[in-house]
C-alpha cells in the first residue's frame, strides 16, 4: 500500500445549505461505504486538506471526526486518520465472540490481559451461584477483529472447569469448555451501554468517554449450573449485535 496519504478529490459548493464539513464527510464516506479506500487508507491530514479544499482547518476536522462518529475511520495520536475495517456485526447466540467473527470471515486476535484464581468474593459467590471461597478463576481478554481492538471481556469460572492460561490464548472459551465435556446450553443476557473510562479508552483505541456496548452475561450447562459469568465491553463504533424478532 502507497504510503501517500489520499487526497480526496472534492467538489465543495458554497451555495449548498449543507455545511461544508458535512459535504467533505459525505463525499468520503461514500468512497468508503463503496469500498473505493480500503481498511488501512490514510488520510490527509487536516491542515493539507483545508488548505487544497479552501476551507477553514475546524472545517477539515470537524468532517473528519464526522466520520470517525460513524466508525468509519480511525484517528490515532501519530498515525493520523484511517480508513476502519468493516463494521463487526454479531448474531444473538449463544457462542464465543471468536467463533462468531472467524466464521465472518475476520482475522481475529487475542491477547490475554489478567488469569488470577483464588476464592471467590461475596459478589462472585453470588454471580457463580456456589459458595464464597470456592476457588474461581477470573481472566480478561482483549480480542481484536483485522488489527483493530473490539472488546475488552472479563470472565469468571469456577476454577475446576477453567481452561488453563496457555489454552486460552489459542482458542475460544466456549470451544475449550465443551473440550472438557462442559456444554454451554442457557444464558441470561443484559445488553447496555455507557461511556468509556480513560483506562478503557486507552485499551481499545478510542477517544476518551467514547461510547460503549456492554454485555453481562450469565451461562448454565444442562443441570442448570452456572459455568460462566461475563462481563463484555465493546467499541460502540466497531461493533454492534443483531437480532431477529417474531410475532407470538
Amino acid at each position: 500500500m502507497s504510503d501517500t496519504p489520499f487526497q480526496p478529490e472534492i467538489t465543495i459548493d458554497r451555495s449548498s445549505e449543507l455545511p461544508l464539513y458535512a459535504q467533505i464527510a459525505e463525499a468520503l464516506g461514500t468512497l468508503i461505504l463503496e469500498g473505493e479506500l480500503a481498511p488501512g487508507t490514510r488520510i490527509e491530514d487536516e491542515v493539507s486538506m483545508a488548505k487544497r479544499l479552501q476551507v477553514s482547518r475546524p472545517t477539515a476536522r470537524q468532517a473528519m471526526q464526522s466520520l470517525a462518529d460513524r466508525g468509519l475511520v480511525s484517528r490515532r495520536r501519530g498515525a493520523g486518520t484511517v480508513v476502519a475495517s468493516p463494521h463487526v456485526r454479531r448474531p444473538m447466540e449463544l457462542s464465543s465472540l471468536l467463533s462468531d467473527l472467524t466464521a465472518a470471515g475476520h482475522r481475529v486476535e487475542t491477547t490475554l490481559l489478567e488469569y488470577t484464581t483464588a476464592p471467590a468474593t461475596e459478589e462472585q459467590a453470588e454471580q457463580l451461584e456456589v459458595a464464597p471461597g470456592t476457588e474461581v478463576t477470573h481472566l480478561r481478554r482483549l480480542r481484536s477483529a483485522d488489527g483493530e481492538p473490539i472488546a475488552l471481556m472479563d470472565n469468571l469460572l469456577p476454577a475446576a472447569i477453567a481452561p488453563t492460561r496457555e489454552e486460552l490464548e489459542h482458542a475460544g472459551l466456549y470451544d475449550l469448555l465443551r473440550a472438557r465435556g462442559i456444554v454451554p446450553a442457557t444464558a441470561k443476557q443484559v445488553i447496555g451501554a455507557r461511556n468509556a473510562t480513560a483506562k478503557e479508552a486507552d485499551a481499545l483505541d478510542e477517544r476518551r468517554r467514547a461510547a460503549l456496548l456492554t454485555a453481562k452475561r450469565t451461562t448454565y450447562d444442562a443441570t442448570g449450573r452456572v459455568i460462566e459469568y461475563g462481563n463484555h465491553i465493546y467499541r460502540a463504533s466497531r461493533y454492534s449485535f443483531e437480532t431477529s424478532l417474531f410475532t407470538g
